[in-house]
């Protein structure tokens, strides 16, 4: 069941476009989708941001008297700043005054500051940032993980991070018996180095998913796969690279489509199609990623980011608050439903 008023936590001074995109985003979420916003940073700011006669229903202006930069080192900078607005936010979330929260800023921070401050969730090892890509299945989406958090991995974190994953795409994503993936360099079971044949054993053996093998990079976004885990090394630079490839596609398209009166009438035509296009493959349509195994729930943005890519953001909070992402992972067994069962 969904929560009457969900609340949000944002780091209105995190990201490249602060606080000016971020607010447009979060005002956008107040109107569509009925979320409190809770805007943390420099009040100045934030006010100066806000268009002239904003309505302040469902919205609340949380002071805070610093930011981190995005070449500050994350763990000397959240205890060197307690008041930094990422920090608050967190607070806000500790002590339930907030449901979510959000940050654009300094990745690093923002996990830091989750840590530290949230704590994990028990059972959890290492928690691991989530990052939703599309397919080539439309509405099939697959959530990789972790795509940045742990360099290094051992594996049993990827069997925790196969559970947290399938528990996210079954709650949030609606898939139905999420089949999970081993990103690795080859189908067989003995392919790729120590780790990842010890990790392919315990997900095969693992009950409470629904283990389908190694997926290799070819099969990432084949829809195949629901939910595919790897190391953060591996993970981030897939991430990168693939938000590169769309990048590339979508401005090959922008630029070729329109070549001379053929292209112009077909572009005009093609107008609708083109952008559902571009909402399958930009990264900033799916706001940000998740990250998994905190006590709270907490997305992060990509630094770059402006109000579609926020409010895309909040959406995903929201839509993990009200379908108990947290309550889900800490019982699995109970709540992940198995076609075998």
């Amino acid at each position: 069941m969904g929560s009457t008023c969900v609340r949000i936590a944002i780091d209105a001074m995190g990201g490249d476009h602060a606080p000016g995109e971020i607010v447009a985003g979060a005002l956008r979420a107040r109107e569509e989708l009925g979320v409190k916003v809770l805007l943390v940073g420099d009040p100045q700011q934030i006010e100066a941001a806000l268009p002239p006669k904003t309505n302040l229903g469902q919205l609340e202006i949380v002071p805070a008297e610093d930011a981190i930069a995005m070449d500050e080192e994350p763990l000397t900078a959240i205890r060197r700043k307690p008041k930094a607005s990422i920090n608050v936010a967190m607070d806000l979330v500790k002590q339930q005054q907030a449901d979510a929260v959000f940050s654009a800023g300094h990745s690093g921070a923002a996990m830091a500051s989750a840590l530290l401050r949230l704590g994990r969730l028990p059972g959890i090892d290492r928690p691991a940032i989530g990052a939703v890509f599309p397919t080539i299945i439309a509405g099939k989406p697959v959530i990789i993980l972790d795509v940045g958090a742990n360099v290094d991995c051992r594996p049993k974190f990827l069997e925790q991070f196969a559970i947290m994953g399938s528990v996210y795409s079954q709650y949030v994503l609606g898939t139905n018996d999420p089949k999970v993936g081993l990103l690795n360099i080859g189908e067989e079971e003995s392919k790729g180095n120590d780790a990842a044949v010890r990790a392919h054993q315990l997900l095969k053996e693992n009950s409470q998913i629904n283990f389908i093998g190694n997926a290799e990079g070819r099969d990432v976004l084949s829809g195949n796969f629901d939910v595919i885990v790897c190391d953060g090394f591996a993970g981030n630079v897939l991430l990168k690279f693939a938000e590169a490839v769309g990048q590339v596609i979508l401005q090959i398209l922008r630029e070729e489509l329109p070549q001379g009166l053929h292209g112009q009438i077909g572009t005009a035509l093609l107008k609708p199609n083109l952008k559902r296009i571009k909402q399958r493959m930009d990264h900033a349509e799916h706001g940000g990623a998740l990250l998994l195994g905190v006590a709270g729930i907490c997305f992060i943005g990509h630094g770059s980011s402006q109000a579609p890519s926020i409010f895309n953001a909040i959406r995903m909070a929201k839509e993990a608050v009200d379908n108990q992402v947290l309550q889900r992972i800490q019982s699995p067994d109970q709540t992940l439903q198995r076609e075998s069962s």
